[in-house]
């Protein structure tokens, strides 16, 4: 019994499926070759030569031989199972149009896989029944075949019998065949049943492996894809950890340089802990040394007042016994007028001359030129009554000589406040110093205190007539002192010639401020407001506290305004006070540090800068050029010390002890020091 499977194969089919390409490789095989069918890996059907159960198709060709009844059943299987798990593999894949209702299709073809085996088990039934048939003779029911000798021998009858048993025979075998037949078309009709599904099957089975190729490829390239990612990933994690182990040493070294910079910060705070502690140590050592300055300053203040009262008291005692000098006095305590002791030269009271008397005490001799119509009497008691005006801001007059015209004042070691005006370099040639503001506002005071003493007279006002800075002097601690008064006669004044003086005041006060002597400065100054008045501060005297610059400023302005019919009711008690208020907020201010301040003598210590101390003459703040040694063992400048010996000083510059004796000695091995410093101080500017 052989099965036939009809099947349409197309030229154009390059991928075969299970069972097609079985065929069409077996149709077209050499007789020589044997086929084989291996489906994932595993062999599912062979030809074994002598097996039964042939398999043909419609034009006899042998398909394949069973070796056993399963054979096709599992082949077929197979062939469903495979499409079911390339289904399934399929489903894995993103869903398509082409395989959109797969899972209605996987429930068809498995109610198909059902009916094809059933079908199959048919054909396994029919092709056993015929083997048994065949087996055991067990064909059409025909009886055997008469032979021709028996039936020649036989009757009409028999022969008629015969003739009827293979008519019946001939009957059945038709029957049989037209059965047999119509089974065959019946199973024909199956076969191609079988064929067709088995063909849709296998080209729905080719799409969808096309499909699968398909993805394959796409999943090849996403594959190649994601290897080039991994690669590029492998890249970066190579550079990757190439970093990290560079950060990683890098963070090894920065920790330790944390480590060192943690080390210095401890040792910079322990540092600054001891650079505190100093520091505190230091300003409890600024504040004791503030108090003792303090205290020294108002030691000084006190020894410059107890100087000026002593030397008024000595003045005073002198002139109890105001004496008359002869000419040749006179010649021989300036040294016959030697030039080098001329003081000033110029007008009628400006040949003043340095001289001793005794030599013991410095005094300046002022010669009058013309007699100016006094006889020697009428010179004579206007110097007698002269040398009574005392005051420690006026200029004393210890003595006179009637024959030269001459008059004796007390020495003012730092000349006339003209000279430290105006000079140059704002210095006159005794005082090396520039005059700083809180000396100014002292002078002003101590300029203010003689005015008043002047035109506090008993029985009239004295009026000085020309208060300009040139008869304004100062001695070796800058105290002001008016001189070059009453010489112009002694004629009554008027209550309203005070005026005259207080102009003349007000003009000082605001050379004071500006350092100038401008013909117009007293208008600008009487116009001008604090930005203005900022402006024409003399930058000499220092750091002005500008609210004490504009008191004094109203003061000058009050003073200049004063005019002849206002002056007799006009008092400058008021203007004193305020100028002590003044020089009192000032002292304070020194006291404090809160400005510039000169020390002893307000040496300029830009000039002084870089000079050995010991160099630097105690008294007149300037390298010495013939240092003696004093009492004290200090060593001064000659002509200081002795200038502060004669006039009547026995006390030390330097330690304000007394002193035991007056006698000076050379310092020689301080001299050739000074002058071998300045000699390699030369050479060293001159490279």
């Amino acid at each position: 019994m052989g099965l036939t499977f009809m099947k349409s194969f197309s030229s154009s089919w390059k991928p075969k499926g299970a069972i097609s390409g079985s065929f069409y490789v077996h149709r077209h095989k050499p007789d020589f070759c044997q086929l084989y069918l291996i489906s994932a890996g595993k062999l599912v059907h062979q030809r074994w030569e002598g097996e039964d159960g042939i398999m043909e198709d419609d034009q006899g060709v042998t398909v394949a031989k069973l070796k056993e009844k399963s054979i096709f059943k599992g082949w077929l299987g197979k062939m469903f199972n495979d499409n079911i798990s390339l289904e399934r593999n399929s489903s894995s894949t993103p869903p398509s149009p082409a395989n959109s209702d797969s899972p209605n299709l996987h429930c068809q073809w498995e109610h198909y896989a059902e009916e094809i085996e059933a079908y199959f088990q048919e054909l396994l039934i029919s092709c056993k029944e015929d083997d048994n048939f065949e087996d055991h003779g067990m064909g059409s029911p025909v009886k055997p075949e008469v032979p021709e000798d028996a039936i020649t021998t036989m009757n009409p009858a028999e022969k008629i019998e015969a003739l009827k048993r293979k008519i019946e025979e001939a009957h059945q075998t038709i029957q049989l065949k037209k059965k047999e037949s119509k089974e065959n078309m019946e199973r024909h009709s199956k076969a191609e049943w079988a064929i067709t599904l088995c063909n849709e099957r296998l080209e729905d089975i080719e799409a969808r492996a096309k499909e699968e190729v398909t993805n394959r490829v796409a999943l090849q390239k996403d594959l190649e894809a994601e290897k080039d990612k991994l690669y590029e990933m492998s890249r970066d994690n190579e550079e990757s950890r190439s970093k990290l182990k560079l950060l990683l040493q890098l963070q090894s070294e920065l920790s330790n340089k944390l480590q060192i910079s943690n080390l210095a910060k401890v040792h910079a705070e322990a540092r600054l802990e001891k650079a505190v502690i100093t520091r505190g140590e230091m300003v409890r050592e600024i504040e004791e040394l503030r108090r003792q300055r303090d205290v020294l300053q108002r030691r000084i203040e006190f020894c410059r007042e107890k100087d000026t009262i002593e030397m008024v008291n000595r003045l005073t005692e002198v002139s109890c016994g105001f004496q008359e000098y002869t000419e040749d006095e006179i010649r021989l305590a300036t040294d016959n007028f030697a030039e080098c002791l001329r003081l000033k030269s110029g007008g009628e009271w400006t040949n003043v001359y340095r001289g001793r008397i005794n030599h013991a005490t410095t005094v300046a001799f002022k010669m009058l030129k013309s007699p100016n119509g006094l006889s020697q009497d009428d010179f004579r008691w206007k110097m007698r009554f002269l040398s009574q005006v005392r005051h420690p801001h006026i200029v004393a007059i210890v003595g006179f000589c009637s024959e030269l015209r001459c008059i004796a004042f007390e020495f003012m070691h730092s000349g006339s406040l003209r000279d430290i005006l105006h000079s140059p370099h704002k210095k006159s040639r005794r005082c090396n110093w520039p005059l700083r503001w809180h000396n100014r506002i002292r002078i002003a005071h101590d300029v203010a205190s003689g005015l008043g003493f002047l035109h506090s007279a008993k029985h009239a006002p004295m009026i000085h007539g020309c208060l300009t800075p040139s008869n304004i002097l100062l001695d070796h601690n800058l105290v002001a002192k008016i001189s070059n008064f009453g010489l112009e006669g002694l004629e009554s004044h008027d209550s309203k010639d005070v005026h005259v003086d207080i102009q003349a005041f007000g003009a000082i006060l605001v050379q004071l401020l500006t350092g100038r002597n401008s013909s117009g400065l007293l208008e600008q100054v009487m116009t001008m407001d604090r930005m203005g008045l900022v402006e024409v501060l003399d930058q000499m005297a220092g750091r002005w506290p500008l609210d004490l610059a504009e008191e004094i400023a109203g003061i000058a302005l009050t003073c200049l305004s004063v005019d002849p019919a206002s002056a007799a009711g006009f008092d400058i008690g008021p203007i004193i006070d305020k100028l002590k208020h003044l020089r009192r907020r000032a002292d304070e201010i020194v006291a404090r540090g809160g400005n510039e301040a000169a020390i002893g003598m307000g040496t300029d210590r830009n000039k002084l800068k870089g000079v050995p101390n010991m160099f630097i003459c105690p008294l007149l703040q300037e390298v010495m050029k013939n240092p003696h040694v004093a009492a004290d063992g200090v060593s001064y400048e000659l002509e200081a010390i002795e200038d502060w010996l004669w006039t009547g000083h026995d006390t030390s510059p330097a330690t304000n002890s007394k002193l035991k004796h007056k006698f000076l000695t050379p310092n020689h091995t301080l001299r050739a020091f000074i002058q071998d410093w300045q000699s390699k101080r030369s050479a060293a500017g001159h490279l």
